[in-house]
């Protein structure tokens, strides 16, 4: 296994989440574990985002995140009370939802890289964090391994349904990639579904919609992870002919379902992310 190593991206995304709980009215997505897991460790981080909360940069961010979080948990909370026991997280990355579960009876799949995986329990196990008995990580380095061996042999029951969160994920992937995956999540039981967000290509937008795309293009360019994949809402709904009850949600959808209330500045302002969810 390789030397466990922070992901620049799964930092800065509990970063935001952390701050949400201490800086946004009213909060959207209640996380008690996001900031006991960033600890000492990242303590000296946590305090300059909140410096920094506030700009319109961070606002637009903080309110994707905290969305297609807040959407993922919204999504399995219905699917559960449809009897759905199993939930897969592909790409955890520091994702605190096993840690704070209201449902012990749905088994839990943590998918990341190993190396990932390691740096992880090491923040987990600083902040005192215990593994619940319905978490089970998978470690799958995806140039060598194949996710679907790797969920079975970690305990993964193919003949029920699951829930597959795919966040922060797909813009970062290569059309096969993406199509790989798709298309075993297709293959799982009647009544799974996936959640995912993703980006719609520069093309598409309208010229200050460019604007923040540039912006935010260049820093995840900047972190050596650049995007690589993008739909339209009518391209990614042909990838996903296999599914039903398909819902596909921009920022006035968003907006309006989570943050029209708040008292503050939180919204999402840019016209190219989008989240989603599929149903078999």
């Amino acid at each position: 296994m390789e030397k466990a190593q922070a992901s620049r991206t799964a930092v800065s995304v509990a970063l935001r989440r952390a701050v949400h709980q201490l800086r946004d009215v009213p909060v959207v997505f209640h996380d008690p574990v996001a900031i006991p897991l960033l600890g000492q460790t990242y303590a000296a981080h946590l305090q300059a985002a909140v410096a920094g909360a506030g700009s319109r940069f961070s606002l637009a961010m903080r309110a994707h995140l905290v969305a297609r979080s807040r959407y993922a948990e919204d999504c399995l909370a219905a699917a559960v009370a449809r009897g759905v026991p199993q939930y897969v997280l592909l790409g955890a990355g520091l994702d605190t939802f096993a840690y704070r579960s209201p449902f012990p009876q749905v088994r839990v799949f943590e998918v990341d890289h190993p190396a990932t995986q390691q740096w992880k329990r090491e923040l987990l196990s600083r902040a005192n964090i215990a593994i619940p008995q319905n978490l089970t990580f998978v470690p799958v380095d995806f140039e060598q391994q194949a996710l679907p061996e790797r969920l079975q042999s970690a305990g993964f029951d193919s003949q029920s349904p699951a829930v597959f969160a795919w966040l922060g994920v797909v813009p970062y992937l290569t059309l096969g990639a993406f199509r790989a995956t798709i298309g075993f999540i297709a293959a799982q039981a009647p009544g799974s579904g996936v959640i995912f967000d993703y980006g719609k290509p520069r093309s598409a937008l309208a010229f200050v919609q460019r604007l923040a795309w540039d912006a935010l293009a260049a820093r995840v360019k900047a972190s050596g992870e650049p995007f690589r994949l993008f739909f339209t809402p009518q391209e990614v709904a042909a990838e996903l002919s296999a599914f039903r009850n398909i819902e596909d949600l921009g920022a006035a959808e968003l907006n309006a379902r989570y943050f029209s209330g708040g008292s503050d500045k939180l919204a999402l302002r840019s016209g190219a992310g989008r989240l989603l969810s599929a149903w078999l």
